[in-house]
């Protein structure tokens, strides 16, 4: 079992931790760990939780699962300023600071949360766990099971409800009674929501930006269209391609998955804009070998992503999204949105190709006195990644009561 708020130095012989003496790590995966991260990365920023065995919806028991989690800000002493943010597919929990060798990409949410930002962390004590199914340091597919080799095919199906019983855990271990917000975009709205519904007790106030209720045929079609592209490269070996020498596993189909999900992610008008039909630099796509602009673009967004991200952490997560329904068993979307109880902000994104407003509007009509608004911008989807002067005021507007 792992103590809680435990940052890890696995180049030491023992690790530090908060307050207390504890069990050393477990051993890692021997072999690739094909753009998950390691322990002999660094901890960085990281806090490790230990949350123990996890009964899924499936009925399978997770043992011993990790949650990886990073803070910023301090706790009242009532512990009622925890504000909890959710990532989207293929984010984590560095929701601030620089990339580096523990970090492979930079804060993705800067300019919303920390000191002044909307989510003021002189005010509020921010968590952002990396999801349960993730790469980044909580349990996955990479990580060990319990005979000391990596999941690979044997990490069992997770569902949305999976992932939030495992933050819950989180909050319990954190000795947090009640989250003053949840927020997340887009898979995090997703989580977002799902907490609004299961524990509306335990939810004050909740956003929920570019997401919805339920997954789509369209979306599921374009889940399915990244996870054939993954299984079907040949280093996948059924998805216990770790140990095989494969090296870096399936990067071609991970990256062909990348590429289709960004075009989802940004609007066709962005990319003409951008790009049009020119060729990339001096190459000529007439012979064969030649690059456009926009193909320059998706290949260094595929390579990017290849080398920080597991390719069976990208299939967990969209198949998990693909599940994803509120409603299911709850007597559907509109009945089980009416469980919540938390001051609500649902934002859409006009331009959204992946979570149109329409789709988006149907969880603000079936929440009570939820706040709706749509952000105006020409990128589509990943606008909620980026500065909006609107978003930032509906933000400081729900937490301002």
């Amino acid at each position: 079992m792992t103590i809680l708020g435990e940052h890890r130095d696995l180049d030491a012989a023992t690790s530090v931790q908060d307050g207390a003496s504890g069990p050393e790590t477990s051993a890692p995966p021997t072999g690739s760990t094909a753009g998950a991260w390691h322990p002999r990365h660094g901890t960085g920023e990281r806090r490790f939780a230990g949350i123990g065995a996890l009964t899924l919806e499936s009925g399978v028991v997770l043992p011993d699962v990790t949650l990886a989690y990073e803070s910023w800000g301090s706790l009242d002493e009532d512990r009622g300023n925890a504000v909890l943010v959710l990532h989207a597919l293929t984010g984590d929990s560095h929701l601030r600071g620089p990339a580096g060798r523990s970090h492979p990409s930079a804060g993705w949410w800067e300019e919303m949360v920390g000191p002044g930002r909307p989510i003021d962390t002189d005010r509020f004590h921010v968590i952002a766990p990396n999801v349960l199914g993730g790469c980044q340091g909580s349990t996955g597919p990479s990580s060990p099971a319990p005979d000391g080799r990596a999941f690979g095919s044997r990490f069992p199906v997770l569902t949305t409800r999976d992932q939030v019983a495992a933050e819950r855990r989180l909050r319990e271990q954190l000795g947090i009674a009640r989250w003053a917000l949840v927020i997340g975009g887009s898979m995090g709205g997703m989580r977002a929501l799902e907490w609004g519904v299961s524990h509306p007790e335990e939810v004050e106030r909740l956003a929920v930006i570019a997401s919805s209720a339920r997954a789509t045929a369209d979306q599921i079609a374009w889940n399915n269209a990244q996870i054939a592209s993954i299984r079907l490269d040949p280093e996948f070996h059924g998805g216990d391609y770790y140990d095989t020498g494969a090296g870096a596993g399936p990067r071609t189909g991970l990256g062909i998955a990348r590429r289709i999900a960004h075009t989802t992610y940004r609007t066709a008008e962005e990319l003409e804009d951008r790009f049009g039909n020119r060729p990339q630099g001096q190459e000529n796509p007439f012979d064969g070998r030649g690059r456009h602009q926009v193909t320059s673009y998706l290949d260094h967004h595929a390579d990017k992503l290849a080398r920080r991200f597991d390719a069976n952490s990208y299939l967990t997560l969209a198949e998990t999204m693909s599940t994803h329904d509120v409603g299911r068993g709850r007597g559907g979307v509109a009945i089980a949105l009416q469980r919540v109880t938390a001051r609500t902000l649902v934002v859409a994104i006009d331009s959204d190709r992946l979570f149109p407003p329409a789709l988006v509007q149907e969880t603000a009509l079936h929440i009570p006195r939820a706040a709706w608004h749509v952000a105006s911008s020409p990128i589509g989807h990943d606008a909620f990644l980026l500065t909006h002067p609107g978003l930032e005021k509906w933000i400081s507007d729900l937490l301002a009561v």
